[in-house]
């Protein structure tokens, strides 16, 4: 793929290039082929033309992981419009809020999400449009009704020897026009729109370019939320411009899913959460070495070369068997199942980042990354510890560089709060950073507890161990009265079906506590246990809320 100097260019050039290639399929449903998404977006682009929608207009996408969620966003951000993604995962008030406050003329969205919206808390929209079939399902716009009614009659006017390769030529923005307003899944209140423009977007997939190369043809299998900078950035729009074939899952990415689909499509390039990856190790790796030992893997120093090599073909098999490296990033990842995967061998690759740039700040490749590390600072960015002695003593995270976001939409205030004025952007990420420049990102600078005798408590670290002891699924680890506690979601699956009842689950928890105190130092000693009988509320990231679980009751 020849360098372009900007995003678009890349998808230009790939559609061109690919043409007869298959580009988009829906997993168990439709494939469309590169030049079935430029025809499309060529309908689209007379649509937005003959409706009255100008450069720099507002365009909303909001549905489930699909062909035509891409196809929306491709035709709007090549016409010239900015896109605005919102995680269909959002309550409608919060979509309603995200539509207004960024002023979108058109919202595409799916049938799930539109279920729930109410279309008069939108007064700014002229139209909504149906991602399922690309129908109308709301317009104030006679130019709108009617270039949609004759959307096909205008395009065979237009291009009467039907639209060919030659006829592509896109909008390109300069490097700093706002393309994408990505608002973040904010854990307090209505969340904030991130302003990223084009340079941010290109300088993002040229990394992709340069550290994990795809040829045309290769699959991808997208399970990241498109509405969310990293799904959208590293699976969709790379793996697009690189000509290579998407395929949307359109469902929850659940371990038996994931077993399912990877063995059919067999995958180049995977990106995921650090949860999706624990969930497997645990429920569908371990359990098959050795059922007496399971977990107790995580904890031993030393696997005998058997042992290794029937863990990485299990792992590896899950995941399809045909790709360089899974990309995990989003949220940290458990140091003890990091741990085992250096050890087996398996082939991973951890991405720091977020959507403030766009998303990535910091990634190296799998061979070259140090244990517990998320890299290097990726290229055009820089990094530094805001600390006195950034090797050992942790602090914040600053970074700038071609990543990063303009501001925050509207919100100049909040802009100020993480731009300083020399143009570091404060990740709020607790970090270290050794003397080849690998970064270690200890804790959220807002998540760090502080006890009674002035120690810093990263609760993170000590969430990475519980979370690998037996029949534990999550934990949070909170203060309390100048004590940590210790909130758990056991896996009641896995209790139960080992026999367990309730009073024994307590009582195991109540080891487990014990046990872990032995690998911690004495000021972070946890007090108690306290079990949870629902799964903690999260983010699109699969972040826990931490917010909500801060106020322990005894």
């Amino acid at each position: 793929m020849e360098h372009q100097s900007s995003f678009i260019g890349y998808i230009e050039q790939s559609i061109i290039k690919n043409w007869d290639l298959n580009a988009l399929t829906d997993y168990k449903g439709t494939t469309l082929q590169y030049k079935d998404v430029a025809r499309k977006i060529a309908k689209f682009h007379i649509v937005l033309e003959n409706a009255g929608i100008e450069k720099g207009d507002k365009i909303a996408v909001c549905g489930r992981n699909s062909a035509h969620w891409a196809v929306a966003f491709l035709s709007a951000v090549t016409y010239g419009a900015v896109v605005v993604p919102i995680l269909h995962e959002f309550k409608a008030d919060n979509i309603h809020h995200i539509v207004n406050h960024s002023e979108a003329k058109l919202l595409f969205v799916g049938d799930q999400v539109w279920e729930n919206l109410d279309e008069s808390a939108m007064p700014l929209l002229l139209g909504i449009v149906s991602l399922n079939d690309f129908s109308i399902l709301l317009s104030r716009c006679d130019q709108l009704s009617h270039a949609t009614e004759h959307r096909n009659e205008i395009y065979g006017l237009r291009y009467p020897k039907n639209f060919r390769p030659e006829h592509i030529n896109y909008h390109k923005s300069a490097p700093d026009d706002l393309v994408i307003i990505n608002y973040t899944s904010g854990t307090t209140g209505y969340s904030k729109g991130v302003m990223l423009p084009a340079r941010s977007i290109w300088s993002n997939i040229d990394y992709c370019y340069e550290k994990r190369p795809i040829q045309a043809g290769d699959t991808i299998v997208s399970m990241l939320p498109l509405g969310h900078v990293f799904g959208m950035v590293y699976d969709f729009l790379y793996g697009f411009s690189a000509g290579a074939h998407l395929y949307f899952l359109t469902r929850m990415p659940s371990p038996k899913i994931i077993a399912q689909s990877f063995s059919e499509i067999k995958p180049k390039l995977i990106s995921c959460v650090p949860l999706i990856v624990e969930k497997i190790i645990k429920k569908d790796v371990l359990p098959r070495i050795d059922n007496r030992i399971g977990k107790l893997l995580l904890r031993v120093p030393f696997i005998n070369d058997k042992i290794k090599a029937s863990a990485r073909k299990t792992a590896m098999e899950i995941f399809g068997n045909n790709f360089e490296d899974i990309i995990i990033g989003g949220a940290p990842f458990n140091a003890e199942i990091e741990s085992f995967l250096r050890k087996i061998g398996f082939p991973y690759n951890i991405v720091y980042g977020m959507t403030e740039c766009g998303p990535v700040i910091c990634s190296s490749r799998w061979h070259e990354i140090k244990k517990g590390s998320c890299g290097k600072a990726a290229t055009r960015m820089e990094v530094r510890v805001d600390s006195s002695d950034p090797h050992h003593q942790a602090g914040e995270l600053l970074c700038k560089g071609e990543n990063m976001m303009l501001g925050y939409y509207k919100n100049p205030e909040a802009t100020e709060q993480i731009i300083d004025a020399e143009g570091w952007l404060h990740t709020g990420d607790m970090a270290t950073m050794d003397v080849d420049g690998f970064i270690t990102i200890r804790g959220r600078c807002k998540n760090l507890l502080l006890n009674s005798s002035g120690q810093n408590i990263y609760p993170e670290e000590i969430e990475s161990k519980l979370n690998n002891m037996p029949f534990v699924a999550e934990s949070l680890i909170v203060m309390q009265n100048d004590k940590l506690v210790a909130l758990i979601y056991p896996d009641f699956d896995d209790a139960f079906a080992n026999g367990l009842k309730q009073t024994d689950i307590e009582s195991r928890m109540e080891e487990n506590r014990r046990d872990l105190n032995q690998m911690l130092p004495n000021y972070s000693q946890i007090a108690k246990v306290k079990i949870h009988f629902e799964e903690f509320e999260k983010t699109a990231k699969k972040s826990i809320k931490r917010f909500m679980y801060q106020d322990v009751k005894e």
